[in-house]
């Protein structure tokens, strides 16, 4: 098989052989060489290179063989005929291609078979030229640019490769080019050139912060431009869900919301914070503008805890949440009026929780007595002010309870055993025993030896209170004791007084008589 670069030298080589046999023995076999050739040529092209008809080839190498036979034709003019039959072909389609505004752009051309091809009628070769098909403007021929543009330019790899370079593209760079060869007829092929270009936000149309009052709407609009058109999407800046009120009591939520306006109706504080203005069109980067939305409200305060207790020298802390805006004054005061300065012992902070939230804080230090009673947190701003009130209280020590616990035990048990002691006077009296035993006050003093030097003085005290109550226990019953024997002698002086005067009575009655 006789491949296709090979053919036309062949087929040249045998015209000429068969011209130069001029015996008239050789005739027939000159022409049946000449005819086999041609026909296994052909077949061979027609087999590798679909691109051509065959009737075109046939008739060109009829009239070859026409020529050969007949002895009219030259060597030169056979040969130019023969390799004319291979027209120019695309090996591979133009591509079209998308760019981004200044960035560069490539079109590349292959064709095939052009070198030796000449245009019908001309004598030039054939000649690659690159057209703005839309614009119906010539850029260049084969590596010359013919149009007044710097940044076009052409470049060949001087065998079948035609490439046409765009650099800074532009928008009015877009269209349609065409890589054209000038046979009869003309062939080309066309590829599109898009250019597109990165959203960019207008913000001379678009708006910016925004101040409503609680319940009222707000309408925030973006705009941008880039080709594609740009396409706007909603989103909330701490993640949370846009709300859109349809009615009286239809709301929808939804984390983004498509289009260039967003519209708000009876918008509440939570409502409040950054939204986002995303604009994107396929093409990188995408970009975004943030608009901050403030709602304005009557401020609000909310205590946790109304009520505070605390012992005295210890530290406490009252706390009020306020909800405000525009953002508010806050201060403490206490119920008589009187203004918390923060100094050594009052310290003052806030924390803020979000864009209208703040928790006030007052931290008291060493509590004494004339800080228990009424505080206030205050928070005034532009629309108006309340308070919310704090009560703080005393409490006992939680450590002062347990001693007086304490206390109260060996207080208990004290009285126990004076009553036992007691008890034992008493029938040491009765048996005519003045007189109480020290062993009492060993074991009262017994049963405090095992407390702790931390309470010496306690024990002191109830040691003493101890003895005293002891000592009037014993003089009582003393008295108790004697009370009786006084008032039998005293009986018994009156009734001898009686007996007395009884006598002297008779006697003196007896004298009488």
């Amino acid at each position: 098989m006789i491949n296709r670069s090979y053919c036309p030298c062949c087929l040249q080589y045998m015209i000429k052989l068969c011209l130069h046999l001029k015996s008239q023995q050789y005739n027939i076999i000159r022409w049946h060489l000449f005819v086999i050739f041609l026909l296994c040529n052909c077949i061979d092209f027609c087999i590798s290179n679909k691109l051509y008809s065959s009737s075109t080839y046939y008739a060109s190498a009829a009239a070859a063989a026409a020529a050969a036979a007949t002895g009219l034709a030259s060597s030169s003019t056979i040969s130019v005929t023969a390799v004319s039959a291979f027209e120019p072909d695309f090996v591979i389609p133009l591509e079209n291609v998308t760019v981004a505004q200044g960035r560069d752009a490539t079109f590349t051309c292959v064709v095939n078979n052009l070198g030796g091809h000449r245009v019908s009628g001309d004598s030039t070769p054939a000649r690659v030229a690159w057209i703005k098909a839309d614009a119906k403007a010539i850029l260049a021929i084969h590596e010359h640019v013919i149009t007044n543009n710097d940044r076009l330019s052409v470049t060949h790899n001087d065998y079948n490769t035609w490439t046409l370079n765009i650099r800074n593209v532009k928008m009015e760079d877009a269209g349609k080019y065409m890589c054209q060869v000038n046979t009869d007829p003309m062939k080309m092929q066309t590829a599109m050139l898009e250019v597109v270009i990165p959203p960019d936000i207008i913000n001379e149309e678009t708006s910016g912060d925004m101040m409503v009052p609680e319940g009222g709407s707000a309408k925030l609009v973006c705009r941008a431009r880039g080709h594609p058109k740009p396409k706007i999407t909603w989103r909330r800046e701490d993640g949370r869900e846009i709300i859109a009120r349809n009615g009286a009591h239809q709301k929808t939520k939804a984390l983004a919301v498509e289009g260039e306006m967003l519209t708000l109706s009876k918008v509440t504080r939570s409502e409040m914070g950054a939204y986002m203005c995303i604009a994107s069109n396929g093409v990188p980067p995408s970009v975004s503008k943030r608009m901050k939305l403030q709602v304005h409200f009557h401020p609000l305060v909310q205590v946790p805890n109304q009520l505070v207790g605390a012992p005295v020298l210890t530290d406490v802390t009252l706390i009020c949440n306020v909800e405000a805006s525009p953002k508010a004054i806050n201060y403490w005061q206490r119920e008589n009026g009187e203004m918390i300065i923060a100094g050594e012992r009052y310290v003052l902070t806030e924390k803020e929780v979000n864009m209208y939230a703040v928790e006030m804080i007052l931290h008291i230090k060493r509590l004494q007595s004339t800080d228990f009673g009424g505080y206030k947190c205050i928070s005034k701003n532009s629309i108006g002010d309340t308070e919310g009130t704090i009560r703080l209280y005393e409490m006992e020590r939680p450590g002062k309870k347990t001693h007086r616990d304490e206390d109260l035990n060996e207080v208990t048990k004290n009285e126990i055993v004076l009553k036992e002691n007691r008890h034992e006077d008493s029938a040491r009296n009765q048996n005519g025993r003045l007189y109480k035993e020290r062993g009492s006050d060993a074991g009262i003093y017994g049963s405090y030896a095992s407390h702790t030097p931390t309470k010496q003085w306690e024990l002191v005290k109830l040691i003493t209170m101890s003895t005293l109550i002891a000592l009037l226990t014993s003089t009582r019953n003393l008295f108790l004791l004697l009370l009786p024997l006084s008032s039998t002698n005293d009986s018994n002086q009156r009734s001898n007084n009686d007996r007395e005067r009884r006598k002297t009575k008779s006697h003196l009655n007896i004298n009488a008589s």
